[in-house]
């Protein structure tokens, strides 16, 4: 780490936008260790194994046809930092587009950058891995993407003593459930790119769109907890303690970990994993795998959010 280097990044920050993206991406590696990514004799085959064996097991039993993304890349925390940059900017940029002309002045820039600085280091640090569908990229057929970190996986796994084979073929499943959402729904990613343009607009207009946010939320209460109803059906081991530890540990942390973790809405990420789990679960057990799977035959088919508390109320519309 280079915290002198880091803190120079952000002080030169320039441009016109709200957050000089280059500046903040250096200032964010230059405070974070990369992490090694020379990997041992057959891991990249195991990463490999994991990938394949998790996509035949969600196909298996979800009945989903999908693929997993052309591009899976073993990355250290500078790797996820450059590739997350471009998201974070494509967002920002929605906003921006809405802004009036010298909205954002050398100083605002310059604590925006800071920010930002600050959330990606701290992103970089803690992820483990990522399906990224690339929302609102310019080119839209442009392929999805999955990404391990390799030296968060291997950390978190030790400071947990679990098997590290184990936690990162854990982590491989959970991702690739997040691939056959996206693969099963084409139309899932212009839905939520409508929903945050919608959202950003608004706040950009000093108004906030709640239903367009409420719409948002529910999507993505169903993308996570679909997720977790295949991981109970697919993984191929019992992963109760897995999730119960990384829980624990993420809880155990100290309150500027903790802040960054409100901040960063990943306490809303955690409600949404188990709001959603509870809907599916209800489904099942009322019906079956295959009627959970309607959620992905069009957008009238997502849950409201009143019904993901009334998932039966959900049945009653479209189950046939």
């Amino acid at each position: 780490m280079n915290l002198y280097r880091s803190a120079r990044a952000v002080a030169g920050a320039s441009g016109d936008d709200a957050i000089d993206w280059e500046s903040a991406a250096e200032a964010a590696k230059a405070a974070t260790d990369p992490g090694s990514i020379t990997l041992e004799a057959g891991e990249r085959e195991a990463y490999a194994r994991d990938v394949r064996d998790a996509r035949a097991g969600v196909r298996s039993v979800s009945g989903l046809e999908f693929d997993v993304p052309d591009t899976v890349e073993i990355q250290n925390r500078h790797h996820w930092i450059d590739a997350n940059v471009a998201t974070f900017e494509r967002v920002m940029g929605t906003l921006e587009d809405h802004a009036p002309p010298g909205a954002f002045p050398g100083v605002a820039r310059t604590i925006n950058t800071g920010t930002m600085t600050v959330l990606l280091a701290f992103l970089g640090r803690n992820v483990l891995g990522q399906y990224d569908p690339l929302l609102l990229a310019e080119t839209p057929d442009e392929d999805h993407a999955l990404y391990f970190v390799r030296p968060n996986i291997l950390g978190a796994a030790d400071s947990l003593a679990v098997d590290s084979d184990r936690f990162r073929r854990w982590i491989a499943f959970h991702e690739v459930t997040h691939a056959a959402e996206f693969g099963a729904a084409p139309w899932l990613s212009d839905h939520l790119e409508q929903r945050m343009e919608d959202g950003i607009a608004n706040l950009s207009e000093g108004s906030f769109d709640r239903q367009a946010f409420r719409e948002l939320d529910a999507a993505m209460t169903v993308v996570e907890g679909y997720a977790e109803l295949l991981m109970d059906h697919a993984f191929d081991d019992e992963y109760e303690d897995l999730r119960r530890k990384l829980d624990e540990r993420r809880q155990g942390r100290g309150p500027i970990q903790q802040l960054f973790r409100r901040l960063l809405g990943l306490g809303l990420k955690r409600r949404q994993y188990e709001r959603g789990k509870h809907f599916f679960e209800t489904v099942v057990e009322a019906r079956d795998l295959e009627t959970a799977s309607l959620v992905w035959e069009g957008p009238e088919y997502l849950p409201s959010h009143e019904e993901l508390d009334a998932p039966r109320s959900w049945l009653r519309r479209v189950d046939r």
